[in-house]
């Protein structure tokens, strides 16, 4: 497989676990995130999206919709930018 059909399998695999969250908050938060910035995410975005991704989604869900603080150990700067793309869609 080629790098290039390596990285968007990569893609559609984010894409279906980014809109396939358990709750339809999270399918478009992550989710419209993930479509919106699909062809753009290069392995360094879909590896910290992955690692966001592998939280507990009760804990993405609070940190995503400020319910609570987001720890040291997640992508604070990622999830600030998944919180902006929401916004600036409103």
């Amino acid at each position: 497989m080629t790098d290039t059909n390596a990285i968007e399998m990569r893609r559609k695999r984010a894409l279906y676990r980014a809109q396939h969250r358990g709750t339809q908050e999270m399918d478009i938060l992550i989710g419209g995130f993930v479509a919106d910035h699909l062809e753009s995410l290069d392995a360094e975005m879909l590896d910290r999206l992955e690692a966001l991704m592998d939280h507990e989604e009760t804990d993405l869900q609070a940190w995503l919709m400020g319910q609570s603080d987001i720890p040291d150990t997640a992508d604070r700067d990622l999830i600030d930018t998944i919180r902006n793309h929401k916004i600036s869609q409103n």
